[in-house]
């Protein structure tokens, strides 16, 4: 790894090095706007399916729980396709007529568990939609949208998807930095690594998040859009119980590093803020994961150069109902080398495809991370990471369904593979547990996630 500048040489570097990426940047014209009601979809994806029919169109019909299906808000989701079986299955055996839609990180896992992993395919689906205020929201802010001088802040953004047509790698970076908040998201995770012998490591934590500008109404003058929410208590391991995490994101800052943390240490009964607190941390049981693995990425991008790669048609996971079901346990889940692939759901969707390459001068675990992004909601739903020789270290996947409830799209248990060792850890895990909290509630209040509320907290 190479030796981080000096925070002025570092300045003068980003300055330089984003010269010409701002001259190139320019807002959305009226008629690029005019797609949004008519070839694309108003979050920006290609309103039409491909060509064969495997993708079906985008209908945006469905708002909330689907008809004929029996929910109630506080209760599990029930999976709408329930009764769907595979229209594939792709093995290690029958790969190569698969090979051009599958990602990288899929392929070497096939090569490193030949006998048992699998891909299932169902049918695809496009269907379910967020409430209109957000998508007026996007259409009113789309040609208004601007980012600071750094890339690292934002201006007159909407909840989700500033730049609903990307021209950059690092608007593509922003949608999707965006696309997880929902507006509220109270749970308690559980959390393990697991070892190629099967052991197990247990982790466990609470997670809160509060993003006012994703309220289902969008106010552009409301001060807290400027600000997303996080507060975290450590359950297990035991040797880190207690210790809890706040802070803030400041999405329109002029500023290196745009997120304020503060950490209570239970030993000491102090709370210290974090200003390093974030990219490549441990984080999770031994450390598994970096902080900006969080739902595969989150956080600054300050240390990457962003590239659209292109557009592909791709199997990913989609409509993850299952890795939610309290019916499987975490026995059946957490198998040996990889999670249960019986439980994992993959559909054909258009997927962007984000590289980040590490810029000359920063340090990273990851010195490249492809990320690939659906284009319905600008979630990523896996990712391929790669160390300082080029090596494709880890790949991740992460599950994603419709919350009825949060009538938004969420991240559900998240699989972090390292193919060196064999190890791979999941996260965010419920079925065992309580089921999340979506919707706002009394811990959606600034007040919740500052220094004197963790001090006043912790025991």
């Amino acid at each position: 790894m190479k030796r981080k500048l000096r925070p002025a040489l570092r300045a003068l570097a980003w300055v330089a090095g984003t010269t010409l990426a701002l001259s190139a940047f320019a807002k959305l014209t009226p008629e690029e706007l005019k797609k949004l009601d008519g070839p694309l979809t108003p979050m920006g994806a290609e309103r039409a399916g491909n060509a064969d029919g495997s993708i079906p169109a985008w209908t945006g019909k469905v708002l909330g729980a689907p008809a004929g299906v029996d929910y109630k808000p506080g209760e599990r989701y029930p999976d709408p396709y329930a009764n769907e079986k595979p229209i594939a299955v792709i093995t290690a055996k029958n790969m190569a007529q698969y090979e051009s839609k599958l990602t990288e990180g899929t392929k070497a896992m096939f090569k490193r568990y030949p006998e048992t992993f699998k891909i299932p395919v169902y049918p695809s689906h496009r269907d379910f939609r967020l409430p209109d205020a957000k998508y007026k929201a996007i259409h009113m802010q789309a040609a208004r949208t601007t980012m600071n001088e750094s890339q690292n802040g934002l201006r007159d953004f909407p909840p989700m998807a500033p730049f609903p047509i990307p021209k950059s790698g690092v608007e593509l970076m922003w949608n999707l930095r965006l696309a997880a908040s929902l507006v509220a998201e109270d749970a308690i995770y559980d959390q393990a690594v697991v070892y190629p012998n099967g052991n197990l490591v247990w982790g466990k934590t609470t997670y809160t998040i509060y993003a006012p500008a994703s309220s289902d109404v969008f106010d552009p003058k409301n001060p807290l859009n400027s600000k997303s929410f996080f507060r975290n208590t450590t359950i297990l391991p035991l040797s880190d119980r207690g210790t809890i995490i706040t802070g803030y994101e400041m999405w329109d800052q002029d500023s290196v590093d745009n997120r304020r943390t503060w950490v209570y240490n239970p030993g000491t009964r102090r709370v210290r803020q974090a200003p390093e607190f974030g990219f490549d941390q441990p984080q999770g049981p031994g450390g598994f994961r970096t902080v900006d693995d969080d739902r595969l990425f989150n956080g600054s991008g300050l240390r990457y150069d962003w590239k659209i790669v292109g557009k592909h048609e791709m199997y990913i996971p989609y409509d993850n109902y299952k890795l939610m079901d309290p019916n499987i346990k975490y026995a059946a889940m957490l198998t040996k080398g990889h999670e249960n692939m019986d439980y994992m759901r993959f559909e054909l969707h258009r997927v962007w495809v984000l590289q980040a390459t590490l810029k000359e001068g920063y340090r990273h675990q990851y010195a490249k991370r492809v990320l690939y992004i659906d284009e319905d909601t600008w979630n990523a739903v896996a990712a391929d990471n790669f160390d300082a020789r080029g090596t494709l270290w880890r790949t991740n996947y992460m599950g994603t369904l419709y919350a009825f409830d949060a009538k938004d799209f969420y991240a559900t248990a998240t699989f972090y593979h390292d193919l060196i060792s064999g190890t791979y850890y999941a996260d965010r895990l419920t079925n065992e547990g309580p089921m999340p909290a979506l919707t706002p509630n009394a811990k959606s209040v600034e007040g919740y996630y500052t220094a004197d509320a963790i001090r006043g907290a912790g025991k």
